[in-house]
């Protein structure tokens, strides 16, 4: 596919709609544009716009389509996979400007806000009404609600109360064209033709851009309680996560954090936590609900099933100080390794039964080809995050040798029931290894989808393909 560049009456036609001060094409202001949180990949835009409505978003798409100008749409960047990188140079729309919560309806038990809303925000206001929305990534402080639909981002609690497909009713949404539309209906049940929203979820910015978002809300629950279990294994610990949920438990949470994890924490975080020597893994399991009794009853119960799958040890928090102090070591541990390493993050997901193999696999794979690893993550759903340390690897040997040893990692995944992401999406950098997991006639279909939606391939060039 072939791109035209941004010319000076083409910025002019930009600017025109966003304003000098919302439109910047000096290289020092589209530094922050050129990267995500995708490991130290630099993709430099030729001009970023920041749109205040899904009308002015519609009006730089047309510009754009009308000149075969690439687009990239940015949310917060904080994709772990490139999926914010201006491969191609092209315009950014950054949606950081469309950040208002539109409406929170009570009756109904909706919100609807745009997709530059930091999803904390949009967290924190409907449980100021007594209500809940539950999917809440490690970066919801930042991370758009934007984001995360084009993502399919997760989090903890989606082990109990589904993932983003589950939440999402309807999304305005400009096309590669530029025309806005509404997926579907702001209503429980769909079942009036091809469901739009869905395809939309996970879509990564490829098909079109989401502008508003609808979403479900339920009552928040009153009450929870935490709990982190001890374990002298990863695989110990990993057998305990399915047997939770076969002894008829459903914990809101329920993380898997290795030692290593938690040392990196202590070195790099000022962290105090009594390792104690011959523990290798935890897992950090919390319920909720709106009955104390009911809720130490089901502790109790899990401590049972902890117990028989030889955990050493389990400290119940009493305080919210001592709750948030473990969710605390949780959340850290990926700030920890990419704040003070060199390190690429991959995203498994397998059946949860499956996790001792898997973790045992990557392990076995790591000494294999000379590289540390450290994993963590919602072992709830299955979803393991392997961050891969480079150590004491070379240049050379991370560059060349380390994608045999990820390649090796996805096809244990793929073997064991599992894919390639569960939440980070593919983008760029995890693009030549979704053959692994899909036949040709699979890929063929989703490009053929693509194709239909944005004939001139303009939108998000580069990503998942």
């Amino acid at each position: 596919m072939e791109f035209n560049p941004i010319t000076p009456e083409i910025l002019a036609e930009i600017i025109n709609v966003t304003g000098s001060d919302h439109t910047f094409f000096e290289k020092d202001d589209l530094f922050r544009f050129s990267h995500d949180e995708t490991e130290d990949l630099h993709f430099y835009p030729e001009v970023v716009a920041l749109p205040k409505s899904a009308e002015e978003v519609s009006e730089l798409v047309k510009i754009c389509s009308n000149n075969q100008i690439p687009i990239t749409p940015r949310g917060a960047g904080t994709s772990l996979s490139g999926g914010a990188l201006p491969l191609h140079g092209g315009l950014v729309i950054c949606m950081e400007r469309m950040n208002q919560l539109i409406e929170i309806d009570e009756r109904n038990l909706q919100a609807t806000a745009e997709a530059g809303l930091i999803t904390q925000v949009l967290m924190t206001a409907v449980e100021e009404k007594g209500l809940f929305y539950p999917v809440d990534p490690a970066s919801k402080g930042s991370c758009f609600i934007g984001g995360n639909v084009s993502h399919s981002s997760g989090g903890p609690q989606v082990v109990k109360y589904g993932t983003i497909r589950e939440y999402i009713l309807n999304l305005q949404v400009v096309l590669p064209s530029g025309e806005i539309i509404w997926t579907g209906a702001n209503t429980l049940k769909f079942s009036s033709g091809y469901n739009l929203t869905q395809l939309f979820i996970g879509s990564e910015g490829t098909l079109g851009i989401v502008t508003k978002i609808v979403v479900k809300l339920i009552p928040k629950p009153a009450e929870n309680m935490v709990m982190l279990a001890s374990f002298p294994s990863n695989e110990s610990a990993c057998e305990a996560v399915s047997a939770i949920f076969r002894a008829g438990q459903t914990p809101s949470s329920l993380e898997f954090i290795e030692r290593k994890g938690i040392e990196w924490v202590m070195e790099h975080d000022s962290i105090s936590f009594d390792l104690v020597d011959g523990i290798e893994a935890f897992l950090l399991i919390q319920v909720d609900g709106d009955n104390q009794d009911s809720l130490f009853q089901q502790c109790e119960k899990i401590n049972v099933v902890l117990e028989e799958n030889g955990c050493t040890d389990v400290l119940l928090a009493d305080t919210t100080a001592q709750k948030e102090a473990l969710w605390s070591m949780r959340r850290l541990v990926a700030v920890s390794v990419k704040s003070n390493s060199i390190y690429k993050e991959e995203d498994t997901v397998v059946p949860r039964a499956e996790l001792p193999k898997l973790i045992k696999g990557i392990k076995e794979i790591g000494k294999k080809y000379g590289f540390e690893s450290v994993c963590y993550g919602h072992a709830g759903d299955g979803n393991l995050h392997v961050n891969i340390i480079k150590s004491t690897m070379t240049d050379e040997e991370w560059n060349t040798v380390l994608p045999h040893g990820i390649t090796e990692i996805f096809n244990l995944t793929v073997a064991l029931g599992g894919t390639i992401s569960g939440e980070h999406g593919i983008g760029y950098v995890q693009k030549g290894y979704l053959p692994l997991k899909f036949s040709a006639t699979h890929i063929d279909l989703m490009k053929g989808i693509k194709k239909v939606f944005d004939p001139k391939g303009i939108m998000n060039p580069g990503k998942i393909f």
